[in-house]
């Protein structure tokens, strides 16, 4: 185990000076602390957007066109997704955008450059805000994690296919009986729309189409259950309604770096709007509630570490990485023993 020792995850640079272009944008925005939501996306229309249109002409052709494909794939879905995936995270909970623009540009991002990384519009603004962050993982959450073996991978799978089976189904019952007409709607259109222009595109060019928009949805769908695994993997069964207990916090990682602290989990279901530059002060000065409630920390792994841990029950290995606030677990044995205890499939009452 480790003590709690100094923050390295990202804070605001105050020392940093906008750039001509920095400047262009920041009359159109409410924060310059989102100047780096910017950046991404100037780099995602220079090099992702120009590709995936390239993909669907006629300019490229056999081993040239696979050799492209290829690596498009590899940059948009595996070194831009979470980057991308987590910032549209903070877009969705903070207005970044003054209000003149504000309702065009989100609309962008969520039509327009959303089904490039997997997600159908509206699908994922309408789940976690208008379910998720009301339920907590609780029962009620289509997505909660609480009734499956949380270091299995047989229930991770079942849990998966759930999801890719019912999850639009059990999110639109869950939105329709609380009468959010708006978000069950737009979820609604968003999702059939996306269906629909996919089976379009695929009788005009079905390689392009599975290359750009099919396979990266199985594949955002995938990882944001696995993300949404691990973070809500530890529960404690008598109160699985405590977001200190039912959630996890990942400090000290590169993983937070690009991607904006989203290992700071618990603090995000305690402060959805916060700003994800502030998390980490946050965390410290909540150190003695972690403590009491014997929160889940892990120094120094993201959450593809713990989810691997926990598939292959190397809980040694969690506990090597595990935060010990203020010696709030006795010794190691007792630390394995609470994170065992609080995988356990909770039972329905």
């Amino acid at each position: 185990m480790k003590p709690l020792q100094q923050l390295t995850d990202p804070t605001y640079n105050t020392s940093y000076r906008p750039t001509s272009y920095d400047r262009f944008w920041l009359k159109y925005m409410n924060d310059k602390r989102d100047l780096p939501f910017i950046h991404l996306l100037t780099i995602i229309h220079l090099t992702v957007v120009p590709v995936a249109v390239l993909l669907f002409t006629n300019l490229l052709q056999g081993w040239a066109w696979w050799l492209v494909a290829i690596g498009y794939f590899y940059v948009a879905q595996f070194y831009f997704k979470g980057r991308f995936g987590l910032m549209f995270h903070c877009l969705c909970h903070r207005k970044t955008f003054k209000p003149g623009i504000q309702r065009k540009a989100h609309a962008y991002i969520t039509w327009i450059i959303c089904p490039l990384f997997g997600h159908a519009p509206e699908g994922y603004f309408s789940h976690h805000l208008g379910m998720h962050h009301v339920e907590n993982n609780t029962e009620e959450d289509s997505s909660s994690t609480m009734f499956y073996q949380r270091d299995s991978f047989k229930s991770f799978l079942a849990y998966f296919i759930n999801f890719i089976l019912l999850g639009f189904k059990e999110t639109f019952e869950y939105l329709y009986k609380r009468k959010r007409k708006k978000l069950y709607t737009n979820f609604t259109w968003g999702e059939w729309l996306y269906i629909l222009f996919c089976i379009v595109m695929c009788f005009i060019n079905l390689k392009a189409t599975l290359v750009v928009f099919v396979i990266p949805l199985l594949f955002a769908r995938f990882v944001m259950m696995l993300g949404n695994w691990t973070q809500h993997s530890f529960i404690d069964r008598s109160n699985p309604d405590n977001i200190f207990t039912n959630s996890i916090n990942c400090i000290n990682t590169k993983y937070n770096h690009v991607c904006w602290n989203d290992g700071y989990h618990i603090i995000h279901h305690l402060r959805p709007g916060m700003h994800y530059t502030e998390m980490p002060g946050e965390f410290w000065k909540r150190k003695e509630e972690f403590a009491q409630k014997k929160a889940i920390v892990f120094d120094g792994i993201h959450y593809l570490h713990v989810f691997v841990y926990l598939m292959t029950k190397k809980y040694h290995k969690l506990a090597d990485n595990l935060v010990n606030i203020d010696g709030m677990f006795q010794n190691r044995e007792e630390a394995i023993a609470i994170m065992r205890e609080r995988t356990r499939r909770c039972v329905a009452a």
